[in-house]
């Protein structure tokens, strides 16, 4: 996958956990560290359960549109409270707070880059 591909789709993924109100969007750049399942990680938090499915389902379809691309595999659909989207170079994370705080994705490499998205 290009670069710009993966920005695109990085945007896209972005633009659906806005559309519904996914809140502390963190952007894991680790494109200059060896040996990682993927090149980025976007990840996220919803309040409850139900809203990190519908942050789901809001990213789900928001990149099958803009990108024609649906995500390799989904996990963890059933309870909601992680729910993991694979889109190749892109992970993306889907919390509810008490377990984004308890695994802290963000800071398993140090050496990571981190853009923090600001809530809308």
């Amino acid at each position: 996958m290009t670069k710009k591909k993966r920005e695109s789709i990085i945007n896209s993924i972005v633009e659906g956990i806005q559309e519904r109100k996914g809140e502390k969007i963190t952007i894991v750049d680790l494109t200059g560290i060896e040996d990682t399942v993927c090149r980025y990680f976007v990840i996220c938090e919803g309040g409850t359960p139900n809203q990190t499915t519908a942050i789901h389902d809001s990213i789900r379809e928001t990149v099958r549109v803009k990108e024609q691309r649906k995500p390799d595999f989904t996990e963890g659909t059933r309870f909601a409270h992680w729910i993991a989207m694979d889109y190749g170079d892109v992970m993306v994370h889907i919390f509810v707070p008490e377990l984004r705080r308890f695994y802290d994705l963000e800071h398993l490499w140090a050496d990571a880059l981190l853009e923090e998205v600001p809530d809308i």
